[in-house]
């Protein structure tokens, strides 16, 4: 590998999930990612890595610091990203690796594998084969002819069957990730986010899942509620996943 030529890191898996149900190896060759770079594996401690080959004049430290602040640029990358993702996961149980994670060659990602070996192995059995699903949660707005104290007592119900959704579809999941609630300029809609989270689930348990968010928008009116998924894993990989990309650009 010249030194003008970095490696992009997409997952982690381990080595024996790479063998299909015959033996024969699982064939990632069809796969292309970021830049139409062909997916290839780099390994280590019994870890494997999906990665591609990237310039470094466009994808290294200091490039991909400028075209991160390219929206459309961004748009596209992480498409690519999230392409290879999605289609090995639905081969062999992943765990994503975050956006952007820039190696200086296949030395330096075997580096981080070895070092940071338990956490990864660790995270692998907690969201291997597993899907996530997101639930938005907006409050309806109240009428314009709405006085005060009706408005008032509106937007506190609708906190509080935010809560009584999230409670429900919890115990439902295997786990869950709360994230910021964004501000209406980021969403895009004009209600109040109220809930923003991430759910863990078995991809068994994804019918069940979604006929219990139906049945959570029915019982709260008061709610404009937002299922999206199923995806990889993304929002359980960490902090397992943000501590092996020590050594990433």
């Amino acid at each position: 590998m010249s030194e003008d030529t970095g490696v992009w890191a997409y997952a982690i898996t381990e080595d024996e999930h790479l063998a299909g149900p015959d033996g024969e190896l699982v064939d990632l060759s069809w796969l292309t990612g970021v830049g139409e770079a062909k997916v290839r594996t780099t390994a280590s401690c019994g870890l494997t890595v999906l990665v591609s080959d990237v310039s470094l004049a466009e994808y290294g430290e200091a490039a991909l610091r400028a075209n991160l602040e390219d929206l459309d640029w961004l748009d596209e990358v992480a498409r690519e990203h999230h392409y290879v993702i999605d289609a090995a996961a639905r081969l062999l149980p992943l765990l994503p690796v975050r956006l952007a994670t820039v190696y200086s060659g296949d030395d330096a990602v075997c580096a981080a594998l070895t070092e940071h070996d338990g956490q990864l192995r660790d995270a692998l059995r907690r969201v291997g084969g597993r899907v996530e699903w997101g639930v938005k949660a907006y409050a309806v707005p109240a009428g314009e002819a709405a006085q005060d104290t009706a408005a008032r007592e509106a937007k506190t119900a609708a906190a509080s069957g935010a809560q009584a959704v999230h409670a429900e579809l919890t115990a439902k999941a295997g786990d869950t990730r709360l994230h910021p609630t964004r501000s209406v300029r980021l969403s895009g809609v004009r209600p109040p986010m109220l809930l923003n989270a991430a759910y863990l689930l078995d991809a068994a348990g994804s019918v069940t899942f979604t006929a219990a968010v139906a049945g959570q928008a029915a019982a709260h009116p008061e709610l404009q509620i937002e299922l999206t998924g199923p995806w990889p894993p993304y929002s359980f990989a960490g902090p397992d996943d943000d501590e092996a990309d020590d050594g990433g650009h």
